[in-house]
């Protein structure tokens, strides 16, 4: 990968299919249509098994498309590739990258994402968690799941919460990686992979305190989680603003006094199987160029 043009700030994101694919058209597009300044960032696009879902077809002015080899130990276990293709990611940053910005394929930027540039001052720029699903209440003592994950990174407990967007629930520090920035200098990412590599290979752990769905979707983000207030000083992670990772794709059970009222309000948002027809969305208002750019891919997606 020594032909990767590098630049202050990075796009990031990966394709598995042809389905993630089209959403990584979108992804690109979007950010090119709505990204303002950002919009000419260079953009890497990891892709998984280059035989069987080639996307040749995402290169262009400044969008890189990535072989991603991802290791045998981690391979075929929920987002192993993601924390992969981040520590891959850190790695190409080589010191000359400032910030890098994960956003998966489902998402979509719809206003110039500015808070995701990190200035020195800060180290990481996340969301917390739309709604609880592993999380845990600080009122709560540890569970197995979370036990076992704090033991490997070293710490016993965190007494630092957030609370989450939906059902405001405060629960020990857990954050949303839909879309996040971090800066590669600060060789997290290399660790989150490390981490994630050992939990999944602790046979007595995914058998017993990981052995469900549920808990193996989100390790990935609750290891990343755990790095982020046991390895940065507080004051330098930045807490995005509600506008940042929008859920969509749970509009309905967002509370009232939360629930985006446009679509164009919005900074960047995670829509995952919802239509993106202005014609169908019609749980929120789309206001003019969104809409007529929504329209234009509509058919695409």
């Amino acid at each position: 990968m020594s032909d990767v043009t590098i630049d202050q700030t990075v796009f990031l994101t990966l394709v598995r299919t042809t389905r993630e694919i089209t959403g990584a058209r979108l992804l690109i597009e979007s950010i090119r249509s709505f990204g303002g300044t950002m919009s000419q960032y260079p953009i890497w696009v990891f892709e998984v098994d280059r035989e069987r879902a080639p996307c040749k077809s995402l290169e262009s002015t400044n969008v890189q498309v990535l072989p991603l080899s991802v290791p045998d130990t981690v391979k075929h276990y929920y987002f192993g590739d993601k924390v992969y293709a981040c520590a891959r990611s850190e790695e190409m940053a080589n010191g000359q990258v400032q910030t890098l910005i994960w956003i998966d394929p489902s998402c979509l930027v719809i206003s110039p994402p500015l808070l995701f540039i990190l200035d020195p001052s800060h180290d990481a720029a996340v969301r917390p968690v739309h709604i609880r699903n592993v999380g845990l209440p600080q009122t709560e003592p540890l569970d197995g799941f979370w036990r076992k994950i704090y033991e490997a990174i070293g710490v016993e407990d965190i007494q630092t919460t957030v609370e989450t967007f939906i059902g405001g629930l405060r629960i020990r520090s857990y954050f949303n990686s839909h879309a996040f920035a971090i800066d590669p200098s600060r060789g997290l990412l290399g660790q989150w992979f490390d981490y994630f590599e050992i939990l999944v290979g602790d046979q007595e752990y995914q058998i017993s305190a990981c052995n469900d769905e549920f808990h193996k979707v989100f390790l990935h983000q609750a290891i990343l989680s755990t790095l982020l207030v046991t390895s940065f000083d507080l004051k330098r992670l930045r807490i995005l603003p509600p506008d940042y990772n929008y859920p969509y794709n749970l509009h309905q059970s967002v509370p009232e006094d939360r629930r985006a009222l446009a679509l164009n309000d919005l900074v960047c948002i995670a829509y995952e199987d919802r239509p993106l027809d202005p014609n169908v969305m019609d749980d929120i208002n789309i206001q003019e160029p969104l809409r007529s750019w929504l329209a234009d891919h509509a058919a695409v997606k």
